[in-house]
């Protein structure tokens, strides 16, 4: 069912990525990882639906989606680039099957971090950040979404891992199978992948040639 939503706040997270609180409807349900379809409510854009998950909280008073914007073509994306507070979106019901199973390791590439953001959160309101581990590939240092976050709630089983960009604090490499054998031990774990297409389906493999149930392994199919 749609739901017009106004729009509260908007935050610049990166130079590309940003955070947008909005009202949320009266008895408005999701679990920390999932999505919405969105549109914006403007002439022109209302079917134009895009996924985006929620990175706020379930029991929160108010929705937030963290929006990467890209500006090499005139989308949706960077029509929300413009948005400002009093503009409305358009919202679905809540799907998506990234979902907390138990302690593990999460594997994001750039955007595909959002669905964890909401985990996240989730497990550190409740005390259980626990052994939870996250790899997080970007290309350059700027690309890098809440990194101060990761490293307070993660401390070393934060990983940031660059692909085009060689600066401290931060690997210079491709999560390939060497990667992944040289930070993860146990392969029986939890696994969490979201990011480009071909990225989950590489990442994927890797971790069941490498001994991870193909079972364990959770990614939006």
């Amino acid at each position: 069912m749609a739901n017009k939503v106004k729009i509260l706040d908007v935050l610049s997270l990166t130079h590309n990525v940003k955070r947008i609180k909005t009202e949320k409807p009266n008895g408005y349900q999701f679990t920390p990882g999932q999505a919405t379809e969105v549109a914006i409510n403007k002439k022109d854009w209302t079917e134009e639906k895009r996924p985006f998950t929620f990175t706020s909280l379930p029991d929160e008073d108010h929705l937030e989606f963290v929006i990467k914007t890209y500006h090499d073509h005139n989308g949706v994306t960077n029509e929300i680039d413009s948005l400002v507070e009093g503009d409305e979106l358009i919202i679905d019901d809540a799907w998506g099957a990234i979902e907390y199973k138990g302690t593990g390791t999460f594997i994001a590439g750039g955007a595909g971090i959002t669905p964890f953001i909401a985990i996240f959160r989730d497990l550190e309101k409740k005390g259980e950040i626990g052994e939870n581990s996250l790899i997080f590939s970007n290309k350059t240092g700027d690309d890098v979404i809440l990194e101060s976050y990761f490293n307070d709630i993660l401390g070393e089983n934060f990983i940031s891992t660059l692909t085009h960009q060689n600066i401290e604090g931060h690997e210079n490499k491709m999560v390939d199978m060497d990667f992944l054998k040289r930070h993860i031990e146990n392969f029986t774990q939890h696994f969490y992948v979201c990011g480009p297409d071909a990225m989950v389906k590489d990442v994927s493999k890797y971790l069941e040639m490498l001994g991870a149930n193909p079972e364990g392994i959770t990614f939006e199919k």
